[in-house]
């Protein structure tokens, strides 16, 4: 699958969010016979529900106890967002299993589903800054502030799109070769963060 397919998918997914527009939305069923697909729309739709979730403990309304609970979520989300990224990782490395690595191949410090991560998140980013666009309590300093950024984004996006798909091509061709690297976090795990193996 190209790049500018998976961003389809990744806008697809932030579009579906934003009918309801709430983070306890139920996720749609969608690419039930698209493994590769699925987790493309998953690892977005994880990524959207987040964005909303840091927009609420930003909210100075918020009591604490609830931003508490919030923070937990998002802690959550982000071990949710790690591990989708682990299962897609491992899907793509199926795809070179049987490939013939050159003498000198090179190995990119960044594997595929990492930049897929950083292509969901841009997707994000344009899509609230075209948001942004259509307030009408903006003045233009600001709109013109919001367009030239957005510029950038979508140049972003296309440098994007073409890093992934000659990262694919490289590894399709042997020129360069993928080592799965697990994240190893700390903070979630209660025998590696002193804040819970401390009160055992």
């Amino acid at each position: 699958m190209r790049a500018k397919e998976i961003n389809d998918i990744f806008r697809e997914s932030i579009l579906d969010y934003h009918i309801t527009d709430h983070v306890d939305a139920a996720m749609p069923r969608k690419y039930t016979e698209d493994q590769f697909g699925q987790m493309l729309y998953l690892k977005n739709w994880i990524d959207t529900v987040q964005w909303h979730l840091e927009d609420i403990i930003r909210d100075p309304k918020n009591e604490p106890s609830f931003l508490v609970a919030i923070k937990r979520r998002i802690d959550a989300s982000n071990q949710h967002r790690t591990d989708t990224v682990e299962q897609l990782d491992e899907l793509l490395s199926e795809n070179f299993k049987n490939v013939s690595v050159k003498e000198n191949a090179r190995m990119n410090s960044e594997t595929p589903a990492w930049l897929l991560d950083r292509m969901s998140i841009l997707q994000l980013k344009i899509y609230h800054f075209k948001e942004q666009l259509e307030r009408n309590d903006a003045d233009e300093t600001h709109l013109n502030s919001v367009r030239h950024k957005l510029m950038i984004l979508e140049i972003q996006e296309q440098d994007l799109e073409q890093c992934y798909d000659e990262l694919m091509e490289d590894l399709k061709a042997g020129l360069k070769y993928m080592k799965l690297y697990k994240q190893m976090k700390m903070y979630n795990d209660p025998n590696l963060n002193p804040v819970f193996y401390s009160q055992k």
